[in-house]
C-alpha cells in the first residue's frame, strides 16, 4: 500500500472518530497538544503522524489501536443470478436463496416459484415474521385455519406463530419474493 493511501486511510479514520465524538479540529488539537493545522492536514492525508502522536490521537478519541486498525470486511452487497442457490422439490417447485448464506443474517430473502396446483410444505409455528410479494400468478396463504388470497402485485405479512404454508391454486406458475425473519429455510 502506498504511503499516500496509508496517510489518507489514517486521516479518514481520525476524522470519522473525531466527528463521532462531536469534536471540532480545534478541540482535538487542544486535547492532544497539537495544532489545528496539523489535525487538518492529517485528516486530509497530507502528513504522517509519528507512532506516539497517532497512539495519543487514538486514545483521545476513545478508541484502541486494535479497533482503529481493524480491517472491516465490507461483505458482498449485490448478488447476481450465478450467486443464487436453488432447491427444486419433488413437485417441481423452485426455491432460490437470492442472498447466499443469508441464514447468518436477520432476514432470509427467497425467490419462489410454485408450479400450478402445487404447494410448499407446511412450516411449523416459530418466532419471527414473514413477508411476501407476488410477482406473477396467485397464491393461497394458509395461516392456521385462515386462508388469504394473494395475487400478482399484492404482498403479505404475518407473524409465523401458527402452521403456515403457501399454495398455488392457478393453472400457471406463481412467482413471489418471500422474506423470513429470522431465517427459517
Amino acid at each position: 500500500m502506498e504511503v499516500e493511501t496509508v496517510n489518507q486511510n489514517i486521516g479518514n479514520k481520525i476524522k470519522d472518530l473525531r466527528n463521532r465524538n462531536g469534536l471540532t479540529q480545534q478541540e482535538l488539537a487542544d486535547r492532544t497538544e497539537l495544532t489545528k493545522g496539523f489535525i487538518s492536514q492529517l485528516e486530509r492525508g497530507q502528513v504522517s503522524p509519528s507512532v506516539i502522536t497517532l497512539l495519543d490521537l487514538i486514545e483521545c478519541l476513545g478508541s484502541t489501536p486494535a479497533e482503529f486498525f481493524e480491517e472491516k470486511d465490507e461483505g458482498q452487497v449485490v448478488f447476481a443470478e450465478e450467486d443464487y442457490f436453488e432447491k427444486i422439490d419433488e413437485q417441481g417447485n423452485s426455491i432460490q436463496w437470492v442472498v447466499p448464506s443469508a441464514q447468518k443474517n436477520l432476514m432470509e430473502p427467497l425467490l419462489v416459484v410454485i408450479e400450478p396446483h402445487g404447494s410448499l410444505e407446511v412450516d411449523k409455528p416459530h418466532t419471527g415474521e414473514e413477508f411476501g410479494y407476488v410477482i406473477t400468478g396467485k397464491l393461497l396463504l394458509h395461516l392456521g385455519e385462515r386462508i388469504c388470497k394473494v395475487k400478482a402485485g399484492e404482498s403479505f405479512y404475518y407473524e409465523a406463530d401458527v402452521n403456515h404454508w403457501v399454495e398455488n391454486p392457478g393453472n400457471r406458475p406463481a412467482k413471489f419474493i418471500w422474506v423470513s425473519d429470522p431465517p427459517t429455510f
